[in-house]
């Protein structure tokens, strides 16, 4: 689908990217969320974080999240970003852009498509502490 854009590699993401893929004329609302890599967990202080995917199984599901989106919102555009690999704090290991005629369509999508890709997307994350690492189990 022309109006949806899915990503999933290694290299850095960027909003800009995102964002330029989803603004229209039409588009009155335009909502980009941005997920970084924090400092710290449950009190433990975060070295970096690593992303595992099962690549062709995460970019079909991120499609699904994103044409249920597009149709349910009734948005123009929508963008999901994900890396996978090691990223160090402050890095940005999801994006989720979409566009729509009013805001509370966009922020409504993107509020459901970072829920439904924490719980259904393949992608795994392995949190790096200054004393060990845990795997997290946020999707199946």
């Amino acid at each position: 689908m022309e109006n949806i854009e899915i990503v999933l590699r290694a290299e850095t993401l960027l909003e800009q990217e995102a964002l330029d893929f989803v603004k229209s004329d039409g588009s009155g609302g335009v909502v980009l969320f941005t997920g970084t890599v924090r400092n710290m967990t449950k009190g433990k202080k975060v070295m970096r974080l690593d992303f595992e995917a099962y690549e062709p199984m995460a970019v079909s599901e991120m499609k699904k999240i994103a044409v249920e989106a597009v149709s349910r919102f009734e948005l123009d555009k929508m963008a999901i970003h994900h890396r996978v690999g090691i990223l160090e704090v402050g890095e940005i290991p999801v994006l989720i852009a979409c566009s729509s005629a009013h805001r509370k369509a966009a922020f409504e999508a993107c509020e459901f498509a970072i829920d439904t890709l924490k719980e259904t997307v393949p992608i795994w994350k392995r949190e790096i502490f200054e004393d060990g690492e845990v795997w997290v189990s946020a999707t199946p």
